[in-house]
């Protein structure tokens, strides 16, 4: 122990947070996105009409029908085929395939009327801010390891900072504004915003482990099942159970009536086809509807024979303990289940996570300023600048993300790529330019940068769509309103931070003179 148990466990908070700090706050910051995921990707595709009506079963055959088609040609091959159907969201069918589930899957969307590509413009929209979120934009397996082992620290910096503070919420009711000393101010911020929403960060952080944990503990399961793991899925009723390839080529039969009967037996929306081997005589094709409201993350679906359309069997299971403990802790941490008023409180939770990360972060290099006159050792230095880059750059790159879908051609070649490159330029311009300016002028100009690019985002949008306030007021689209408000208040808040920095800086320059040594001319020197 560390000077006794309290000591401990705050050397341990502090040195673990800073570890996982960056990342924790790179994924609290994607991860609040993520709640208004299909809202961005609508946001992104303005060519989309302000109301979209329901897919009719009619419609969803036809459009399953139009993409079987294309992936016949497109991937005759592949051992797995994943059709994401049209919705009121988004009308556009979507396109997966596997050759090799060890490497990267094809892509395509098509206009289900046409079988060409949509009218939409190109985009990964609200999807690259989700699977950034737990995979960092880095190969699946590499990705969601590092987020896992940075989610289990977090939850340890969590634990070991409740029972840091003696006094946890009396110390949420104090914030000392204008305290004299800069460490005891962003100690209470961090007092406050982390104490606040406690029960959600130690919930959204504990479920985040929980839904990746057969991935990071698989023994059990592959001890049990012999490295079997689609018969331990199906057994505890997750999926359908799995079929075995009879090794002999197949012909697929039509899923046009396929459809119909799964939407005959399930009253819940369609929401993808997934075809199993799909060139083989024991090809499989399930219908997957959305989860029924409510916790639990279960996805009810119907199982077809893909040479005789016969069904093999319908999962709309009521699940065992163990199995429905961990759908409701995956379907806690998405929040699917979240109506609008919830779902604001969710994301304002989440920022509030963001804050506290952030703030931690902060506080660290504050406790370690060196004395007046002495230089900041290295590891403050790197410290101080991934700091600027983590909360400073990477809601730039946001922003510049969503501005990169107006500005950019919509005819663009791998337009979709261009958005998510203009993502990381701005992230690692601000890196590079935390490097090179003094510490308290950076965080005034890349805040206001921040703030700057928040604010065209609503400014670009109304020039290049016409879809501005005004407009959008007339034409009753809420989800345009909201969301130039949504960035106007982000833009506001980064000003905010701004004007707070720009007033830090200037006290720090007024205290420099104060404590500078005075200038003696020569003459004075040699009396």
């Amino acid at each position: 122990m560390r000077n006794g148990f309290r000591q401990s466990m705050a050397w341990l908070h502090s040195w673990a947070g800073l570890v996982a700090g960056w990342v924790l706050f790179a994924m609290f910051v994607t991860g609040t996105a993520t709640y208004y995921r299909a809202d961005i990707s609508r946001w992104m595709r303005p060519e989309l009409p302000v109301v979209q009506q329901v897919p009719t079963p009619d419609t969803l055959a036809q459009a399953a029908e139009t993409a079987v088609a294309h992936l016949k040609g497109a991937a005759p091959n592949a051992i797995a085929w994943y059709v994401t159907l049209p919705s009121a969201a988004d009308p556009a069918v979507g396109l997966t395939w596997f050759t090799d589930f060890a490497r990267p899957p094809g892509t395509a969307r098509l206009d289900p009327a046409t079988g060409g590509p949509p009218a939409t413009r190109e985009t990964r929209g609200g999807d690259f801010v989700y699977h950034f979120h737990y995979e960092l934009n880095l190969p699946s397996t590499v990705g969601r390891w590092i987020a896992g082992i940075c989610a289990m620290i977090g939850l340890i910096t969590l634990l070991s900072g409740i029972l840091t503070h003696r006094r946890i919420f009396a110390d949420f009711f104090t914030f000392r504004r204008g305290a004299k000393s800069a460490q005891r101010s962003w100690l209470d911020a961090h007092n406050v915003v982390g104490v606040l929403a406690i029960p959600f960060h130690l919930m959204i952080t504990y479920t985040g482990i929980a839904t990746l944990a057969l991935m990071y503990m698989p023994w059990g399961v592959l001890a049990a099942y012999q490295g079997d793991e689609m018969r331990f899925y199906g057994e505890t009723g997750q999926i359908t159970a799995p079929v075995t390839p009879a090794g002999r080529p197949g012909q697929l039969a039509p899923v046009g009536p396929m459809v119909r009967q799964a939407l005959e037996r399930i009253s819940e929306p369609l929401e993808m086809l997934s075809v199993d081997m799909p060139g083989d005589a024991k090809a499989k094709v399930v219908a997957v509807f959305e989860e029924p409201h409510g916790l639990s993350h279960q996805h009810p679906q119907v199982a077809f024979d893909g040479a005789t359309g016969a069904v093999l069997e319908v999962l709309n299971p009521n699940l065992k303990p163990a199995s429905k403990t961990f759908t409701t802790m995956v379907g806690l941490h998405e929040a699917h289940f979240a109506g609008p008023a919830l779902r604001v409180l969710f994301f304002l939770s989440g920022l509030m996570g963001a804050a506290m990360v952030g703030t931690g972060l902060v506080l660290w290099s504050v406790a370690r300023l060196p004395k007046p006159g002495a230089a900041p050792f290295f590891g403050l230095r790197l410290v101080r600048v991934l700091n600027l880059a983590a909360i400073a750059g990477l809601p730039a790159a946001l922003a510049a993300y969503f501005l990169a879908n107006r500005l950019l051609p919509v005819g663009l070649g791998a337009r979709a790529d261009w958005e998510v490159g203009a993502f990381f330029a701005v992230w690692l311009t601000s890196a590079a330019y935390a490097g090179f300016r003094p510490q308290v002028s950076a965080w005034c100009e890349m805040l206001s940068a921040s703030a700057a690019l928040f604010l065209a985002v609503p400014v670009v949008n109304g020039l290049t769509t016409g879809r501005h306030p005004l407009a959008s007021a007339a034409a009753g689209d809420a989800l345009y309103l909201w969301f130039d408000a949504a960035m106007l208040g982000l833009a506001g808040l980064f000003a905010f931070a701004a004007h707070k920095a720009r007033g830090a800086e200037a006290l720090g320059r007024r205290r420099s003179e104060v404590t500078a040594p005075p200038i003696r001319s020569n003459a004075l020197e040699r009396a």
